[in-house]
């Protein structure tokens, strides 16, 4: 029985709402936040930087290095090889090639692997910077 019947006779149609207009519009908005969305990535460890009256936050940077206080680097949520440093800085850097380096080193990691970091992104020939906090 589709429609009911009132006193006089004539015949009451059920009102339905058409929901298949919202829903397109609420999929095309998902889809657009997902493709603008920019994800961020992380180094995979929590260091303790240096605190800097200089210190600048920048955009573009999509290459994040961490060392540890014992001297571990890492990339990407694992630890790597200082061996391994520079194919993944080349890898990352071909996919966005206007990111940058930031390099984020515990303030008890050595000099001497904070320069090695560096000078492999210098040498994919990408931009580094070294990472503080605002004071």
């Amino acid at each position: 029985m589709r429609g009911m019947f009132r006193p006089g006779g004539e015949q009451e149609e059920e009102q339905e709402i058409n929901v298949t207009p919202m829903l397109d519009v609420v999929f095309i908005m998902l889809i657009f936040f997902i493709v603008t969305a920019s994800f961020v990535k992380e180094s995979g460890l929590d260091v303790n930087k240096p605190e800097a009256a200089t210190a600048v936050k920048k955009e573009k940077a999509n290459i994040l290095v961490a060392i540890s206080g014992t001297n571990e680097i890492w990339m990407n949520r694992r630890r790597i090889d200082a061996r391994q440093l520079r194919p993944n800085i080349q890898r990352l850097h071909a996919e966005n090639p206007q990111g940058s380096v930031i390099v984020q080193a515990d303030k008890a990691a050595n000099v001497e692997t904070l320069v090695l970091v560096m000078d492999a992104a210098r040498e994919v020939g990408v931009d580094v910077s070294l990472a503080a906090e605002e004071t």
